[in-house]
């Protein structure tokens, strides 16, 4: 492992925490600087691959959500992969009549020189979406604390 490979590792993570860190629906241009052309997004409920395809699945993503934040917590990056937890914060209209949700999750990103080729968001769907819509969400509460005990 060089010196150089993981300077530069260091640094697609650092662009990548700036940029979510920033991420709006009038700056989603931003992340063509982190992504290969061939990007590979994955996570629970979508496979998206080139960057054609993810900028669409964005532009569409934000332009439902009212307001869409990430805190960064921990991240960790070796010289081909990294790792990043974090919470977002967002409201959607149509989930919890447009109520902040909050979700924790985290981040695995594979690295080719100095862009990301391969992201795999991990978080809980049901707590994302299905838990904020009224009859079924006490369901799966109800599922959780039945599992819990």
């Amino acid at each position: 492992m060089t010196q150089g490979v993981i300077d530069s590792s260091n640094q697609v993570l650092a662009n990548f925490i700036t940029v979510y860190s920033q991420l709006g629906k009038d700056n989603l241009v931003d992340l063509e600087a982190i992504y290969h052309p061939d990007i590979v997004f994955e996570d629970p409920a979508h496979r998206i691959e080139g960057w054609d395809a993810l900028h669409e699945y964005f532009a569409q993503l934000y332009s439902n959500i009212t307001s869409c934040d990430f805190q960064i917590h921990h991240s960790l990056v070796d010289e081909k992969q990294a790792f990043v937890q974090w919470t977002m914060t967002f409201s959607h209209p149509d989930i919890e009549k447009g109520k902040a949700r909050t979700v924790e999750g985290c981040t695995r990103l594979e690295l080719d020189g100095n862009k990301v080729v391969f992201h795999r968001d991990y978080f809980d769907l049901g707590e994302m979406i299905y838990e904020g819509v009224p009859l079924l969400g006490k369901v799966i509460r109800h599922i959780k604390t039945r599992l819990g005990q």
